[in-house]
């Protein structure tokens, strides 16, 4: 099993004001297929991605993600396992401003372990992917949302993760771009077998 999450509780607050955002989640990811986890706004679907997604720690219970046990790991280990096998895209798209489509793209391999000499290189590539190469140099305020969340996908799939997690990655979006995004990703799941897990309201 690619990720086996058992028993997870998630709580935030203590005593009387304490709110539960997840009680007792299993939940098992396969290699190679796709997921959508469906729920409506405050269902604890975003927490469940960010413990997915070693961005947060549950509570309580068990997260192992390819055999490996992630709650005993330092954040340390935990912050290099993040950037190696998991790739992010938001609704907001959380592109840096005042950087250009490729150095968006390329940023997560600034924190890789041992970076690539053709980080550009191997960032066009990944701009080619998504249809996007043409507007490597343009900066996020000359793109249109659709275009914006292509480059989130490109810069997502930079250090080749193992799986993808998408938090409402449509919801920006009208419904036609979010068509287009949605092909994306099942481009990526047919076309290079990544693990994708979609999340939605």
């Amino acid at each position: 099993m690619f990720i086996e999450i058992k028993k997870a509780n998630k709580q935030y607050g203590s005593g009387e004001t304490a709110v539960k955002a997840l009680d007792n989640v299993d939940l098992s990811i396969e290699k190679g297929k796709i997921y959508v986890i469906l729920g409506p706004s405050g269902s604890g679907k975003s927490t469940l991605m960010n413990i997915m997604g070693i961005l947060d720690r549950q509570t309580s219970g068990n997260y192992f993600l390819e055999g490996e046990d992630v709650n005993s790991m330092d954040d340390t280990v935990r912050s290099v396992m993040r950037n190696k096998k998991i790739g992010f895209v938001f609704q907001n798209f959380n592109l840096i401003p005042r950087a250009n489509a490729l150095k968006n793209v390329t940023l997560p391999l600034m924190y890789s372990e041992h970076r690539p000499k053709n980080a550009k290189e191997i960032g066009m590539q990944m701009l080619e992917l998504v249809g996007m190469a043409d507007r490597a140099t343009h900066r996020p305020n000359e793109l249109s949302g659709g275009q914006k969340q292509r480059i989130a996908i490109a810069r997502a799939m930079i250090n080749d993760p193992s799986i993808i997690l998408a938090d409402e990655p449509t919801g920006a979006l009208d419904s036609q771009t979010g068509h287009m995004i949605m092909d994306i990703f099942h481009k990526l799941h047919e076309e290079q077998g990544k693990t994708v897990v979609l999340i939605t309201h």
